[in-house]
């Protein structure tokens, strides 16, 4: 029988909103010992409580081979970048957002010993720009962790132009650690998944936008005609009206027109329909 490879047995993860929990939740259960920094002990008490009840969901399920004690005993939250300095890999998992990513990294590195490994959450922002402002840029990489990531199968590894040899192997032995399935690409705006995922949403608001068909309508399309198990705009729901607008905006800025963010997308945004986390997107999520 082939051996599943190790993940590192301490891992840290900067903040703990849906995105943080679900990557803390995804190390806890295969058996290291997970520690969440949040900015204030009100948030790292919500990071607390999002992850307590994945861990009892997976209990529920079946999936969790201990004891929901025996997991929740390995894990912690703070709001001192210092509980950082004995982890293996940390896992940056700060909103979308350049400077703060950046400002968020480099505290946490100044806090790690020199051969452990830190990582960007980012869904597509430049990974070589940000191990750029690193000091140990060889060990940085983008994993880009699906939402809800329990449920998704898939992790993006995104190699910096500087990433070790070393860290792309590890990181890949990771994901398969993780019970999910590695893509690698190179450093690229949005990546594969973001850009290609982008680019059919912001199509399918146009069509809103211009009246061609109802979102229930587009959505089936892409369900029942491409076996897309959720349709764009549902898909933006989830993954949040506002996250979208941020990365068609960065996408805009960099690959061009082709990523412009429809009006329809502005004025939700603009007007908190920001999708399944305030109740209406492009659905509503009340009923």
């Amino acid at each position: 029988m082939t051996a599943v490879p190790e993940i590192p047995h301490v891992v840290g993860v900067l903040g703990g909103g849906r995105m943080g929990a679900g990557i803390a939740h995804a190390f806890l259960t295969k058996g290291a010992t997970v520690v969440v920094v949040e900015r204030d002990h009100e948030a790292a008490a919500g990071a607390h409580s999002r992850v307590a009840d994945a861990v009892a969901k997976s209990a529920a399920r079946g999936t969790l081979t201990e004891t929901t004690e025996e997991a929740m005993s390995r894990f912690s939250t703070s709001t001192d970048y210092e509980s950082f300095i004995h982890c293996g890999l940390v896992v940056e998992a700060v909103p979308e957002d350049y400077d703060l990513k950046v400002t968020a990294l480099k505290a946490v590195e100044e806090h790690l010993s020199a051969d452990a490994f830190l990582a960007s959450n980012t869904s597509s922002l430049s990974v070589t720009g940000l191990a750029n402002e690193l000091r140990r840029p060889a060990n940085f990489v983008g994993l880009h962790f699906f939402n809800p990531v329990p449920a998704s199968t898939l992790i993006e590894v995104v190699l910096a132009k500087e990433t070790s040899p070393e860290l792309a192997e590890a990181a890949k032995n990771w994901t398969e650690a993780l019970g999910k399935t590695a893509v690698v690409v190179n450093d690229a705006p949005g990546f594969a998944s973001s850009r290609l995922g982008v680019a059919i949403a912001l199509e399918a608001m146009r069509m809103v936008e211009e009246g061609v068909a109802s979102a229930e309508d587009i959505d089936a399309a892409m369900v029942l005609g491409y076996k897309h198990p959720t349709g764009p705009l549902k898909t933006t729901d989830i993954v949040g009206l506002d996250v979208r607008l941020g990365i068609a905006e960065y996408l805009h800025s960099t690959l061009g027109e082709r990523f412009a963010p429809p009006q329809i997308l502005r004025d939700k945004v603009a007007r908190g329909e920001l999708g399944r986390k305030t109740g209406k997107g492009f659905f509503d999520w009340n009923d």
